[in-house]
C-alpha cells in the first residue's frame, strides 16, 4: 500500500488548506493524519474510522481541523481552518490495516505517506 500525500503549502494564520491522500488501489482502513514539527516528535493530529462514521482529533485542533474520506476515490482528507503558526509541521497520513475505529498511537500504524509542508506565517 502507497500513500501520496498532498496539499500542503505556505499560508498566514488564519487562512485554511485542505490536506489530500490518495492510497494505492481499493484499501478500507482506518486512518490516521500526523504532523512533525522541527526538532519536535511525530504528534497525532486526527483520525478516522473504516467507514468514516468516527473521527477523532487533537485537543489542539479540535474544532478547526476535520477529517473525512471518500472510499470510492480511495482518498482522505484533512480540512485545516484557522491555521495558527504552531501548526506548522510536515503532515503524514497514515493507514492502520486491522483497527475498525480510529486510534492515535502512531506506532500501530502500518503504512505512511511521505509528508507534506505545511508553513503558517504570522
Amino acid at each position: 500500500v502507497q500513500l501520496q500525500a498532498s496539499g500542503g503549502g505556505l499560508v498566514q494564520a488564519g487562512g485554511s488548506l485542505r490536506l489530500s491522500c490518495v492510497a494505492s488501489g481499493r484499501i478500507l482502513y482506518a486512518m490516521g493524519w500526523f504532523r512533525q514539527a522541527p526538532g519536535k516528535e511525530r504528534e497525532f493530529v486526527g483520525a478516522i474510522s473504516r467507514i468514516g462514521d468516527s473521527t477523532d482529533y487533537a485537543d489542539s485542533v479540535k474544532g478547526r481541523f476535520t477529517i473525512s474520506r471518500d472510499n470510492a476515490k480511495n482518498t482522505v482528507y484533512l480540512q485545516m481552518n484557522t491555521l495558527k503558526p504552531e501548526d506548522t509541521a510536515v503532515y503524514y497520513c497514515a493507514a492502520h490495516r486491522t483497527a475498525w475505529g480510529t486510534n492515535a498511537r502512531a506506532d500501530e500504524y502500518d503504512y505512511w505517506g511521505q509528508g507534506t509542508l505545511v508553513t503558517v506565517s504570522s
